[in-house]
């Protein structure tokens, strides 16, 4: 028999009653809450843009400015669409006042805590922290005007519930771009259990976002089987791959001769779902092939120790971990061979400099990297975590010189026609201009 309760009114220390609605199906409470979220929205069907300046707010839950492929995609799409005149605000967690947001925090998660304990008789830490942060975000916001914005473009599905929520009065186009594939990447990385307290959360929250945006920008075709699980048809999706603005002058082809050492680089956070560790293992696998190679990591994070650990353990003399660089260009500009082992990807940066840069690539077959890496045309695809395979296709390329050429070629001329800033910029004007 399921548990009755008395139905309580919405208030900001339990900001999203749908989600409420998504644990009380978890625990079996009779739900007293909506679990949709209606909005009045325009059609999401695109016309043919205007040519209106408009105002743009983009959100994101993370820190802005940052390092990261987030930040770095919200640069660029301001610093491209203030140069077509358009006005461009970005709200971030670290822009509001430090000491506001702590207060508010504080009396939030003690009226949340009670809340889910009253409720349930138990409750997540994991769920009462989110539900602090969308509530201190959602009240700074509610005092800012927002009016004044022309297209709202939220960059997570966290901020796209609470615009969802303020849009009940502003009735603003509202842009959603999922930057990693949500709950169910979430599943495959075992940051969530299956069938968990948690993933009826966060699952509740990707299917409120979709249904809250009038359409989403995807960075890659991969999400559209994801989103079309939580009910996204296919005309509410515009697949716009990420454009970059990268340094060539510095890309110089080098002059080899054959007792000139090759130069792998991996460039990437040094973090465990990057995948360094099966390069390590590969590079043990082929020793004998690597006299005259060596392999720089770029970057830095929470796996350096352990795999200076582990490039100790397997003499792996010839590996150098550089740390953190601003030299990318240069780096790459001296290299031959580009690797990314990831494990879990949605569309790597670091994959679309090499392939501006002219290098031999390879790297693995996740997100949509094999939408813009076509194996054996322009790079080369291993599986994941496979460090027999990737060992014999970095064999194959440290013996090849013809094949890196070939290779590296079809990877520049892809990059110049389809990943530049320019081409994703007008693309992602052109759908704000369709809703005006």
């Amino acid at each position: 028999m399921k548990k009755k309760v008395k139905k309580k009114s919405s208030s900001l220390s339990i900001p999203y009653p749908y989600l409420v609605s998504a644990t009380d199906q978890y625990y079996g409470v009779t739900p007293s809450y909506e679990n949709t979220q209606m909005v009045k929205k325009k059609q999401s069907i695109l016309h043919v843009p205007s040519n209106k300046k408009l105002r743009i707010l983009i959100t994101t839950f993370w820190d802005y400015p940052a390092v990261g492929g987030l930040q770095n995609y919200i640069s660029t799409l301001k610093v491209g669409l203030e140069k077509l005149g358009h006005m461009v605000d970005i709200i971030a967690p670290n822009q509001f006042p430090s000491d506001k947001v702590k207060g508010i925090e504080k009396k939030v998660f003690k009226k949340t805590k009670r809340f889910y304990y009253k409720r349930y008789g138990s409750f997540s830490n994991e769920i009462v922290k989110q539900n602090v942060r969308l509530t201190s975000y959602e009240m700074m916001l509610r005092n800012m005007n927002l009016e004044k914005y022309d297209i709202f473009h939220a960059q997570d599905r966290f901020t796209c519930n609470i615009l969802g929520r303020l849009n009940h009065r502003y009735q603003k186009p509202l842009l959603f771009t999922p930057h990693g594939f949500m709950t169910h990447r979430r599943l495959q990385l075992n940051l969530l259990e299956k069938d968990s307290l948690e993933e009826t959360y966060f699952l509740s929250m990707d299917q409120i976002a979709a249904a809250s945006s009038h359409h989403m920008i995807i960075l890659c075709d991969a999400f559209r089987p994801i989103l079309k699980k939580i009910g996204v048809e296919a005309s509410k999706m515009t697949t716009i791959y990420t454009g970059i603005d990268f340094n060539s002058e510095y890309i110089v082809k080098p002059k080899k001769s054959p007792e000139d050492k090759i130069i792998i680089t991996c460039i990437s956070r040094l973090r465990p779902r990057k995948g360094h560790q099966y390069l390590l293992e590969a590079l043990a696998l082929m020793k004998n092939e690597t006299n005259n190679v060596d392999i720089w990591f770029v970057g830095d994070g929470e796996m350096r120790e352990q795999l200076e650990k582990q490039v100790h353990e397997l003499q792996l003399n010839n590996v150098s971990i550089l740390g953190s660089r601003n030299d990318i260009p240069e780096l790459l500009s001296q290299s031959d061979i580009f690797v990314l082992p990831t494990t879990s990807d949605t569309l790597p940066i670091a994959i679309i400099e090499a392939m501006f840069a002219g290098k031999a690539i390879i790297t693995t077959n996740c997100g949509g990297i094999l939408e813009i890496i076509q194996d054996y045309h322009s790079g080369l695809i291993v599986e994941q975590k496979n460090a027999q395979q990737l060992s014999e296709k970095l064999s194959l390329l440290i013996r090849d010189l013809s094949l890196r050429e070939s290779l590296a070629q079809n990877a520049q001329m892809f990059a110049n026609k389809h990943l530049t800033s320019t081409s994703m910029v007008k693309r992602i004007e052109e759908i704000y201009q369709s809703f005006q």
